[in-house]
């Protein structure tokens, strides 16, 4: 289960296929040194993206 605190990077390693879902959203800087270490919740606040429903795609 992927949660607001799971790393970008970690997500990515361990679902690339969700990398999809992240660009859809407009995060298109997944290849930044720094996204790897953020967690969810805080692309998603430095993206303005609602962090549940973002889990909900990620998680369905």
């Amino acid at each position: 289960m992927i949660e607001k605190t799971t790393k970008i990077g970690e997500l990515l390693e361990i679902a690339p296929e969700k990398a999809e879902i992240l660009l859809e959203v407009g995060m298109h800087c997944l290849g930044c040194p720094a996204s790897q270490a953020e967690t969810l919740e805080e692309a998603c606040a430095v993206h303005g993206i609602d962090v549940e429903e973002l889990l909900a795609k990620l998680n369905a």
